[in-house]
């Protein structure tokens, strides 16, 4: 039996898996993560060089939609460890046919799906239950030099919100939307290894 089931999405790149557990009597088993399977299913290879957990204490948190400029660009594989949340990924590749649509799933601890983001999309989520977690591995470190991204309203972008935003970081609140500044995209040929 294989570990997860991964899925395309509308829009290439995304996709969407499904943990596969394992039960009997005790309990269960998960993998998480096999770079093996992900390479095989996924067509991908990913290196993950972290992996974070975040925890929103109120229904409605929106977090996004957040990305990192190359040669920083990062992939992401995102899964709810307790409660649910709206999970978004929008494409920001330039001459990407589809820029600026976005592609969202519901995840939740009980339906064990979850996202791959690859680089060159923002990423952004609303919780839809209090005192959900989040938890995501990353194919690249943090950088404050690199981080950005553009506002969860952002007409261009136009995300259908399943809930009134309750809360919001002041950074995400007074990102620019994409008309009020020079952004043309993201050009993720500029990936270097460094």
């Amino acid at each position: 039996m294989t570990n997860f089931l991964i899925n395309n999405t509308p829009i290439e790149g995304v996709k969407l898996g499904q943990i596969q557990s394992k039960a009997d009597e005790r309990g269960y088993f998960e993998r998480v993560y096999c770079w093996k399977e992900y390479e095989e299913l996924a067509g991908c290879s990913l290196q993950i060089k972290q992996i974070n957990r975040s925890m929103s204490k109120v229904r409605g948190t929106t977090r996004g939609l957040h990305f990192q400029w190359p040669p920083r660009a990062e992939t992401k594989i995102v899964s709810c460890a307790a409660g649910s949340l709206f999970d978004v990924a929008v494409d920001l590749r330039v001459g990407s046919l589809t820029y600026l649509q976005y592609f969202a799933a519901e995840l939740t601890a009980e339906n064990k799906q979850f996202l791959i983001i690859p680089e060159g999309f923002g990423h952004g989520f609303q919780t839809l239950e209090p005192n959900t977690e989040i938890l995501y591995l990353v194919t690249e470190e943090f950088s404050v030099q690199h981080d950005d991204g553009i506002n969860p309203d952002d007409p261009a972008v136009g995300v259908k919100w399943p809930l009134e935003i309750a809360l919001r970081s002041q950074k995400d609140t007074e990102r620019k939307y994409i008309a009020d500044r020079a952004f043309k995209g993201i050009d993720v040929a500029q990936r270097k290894d460094i």
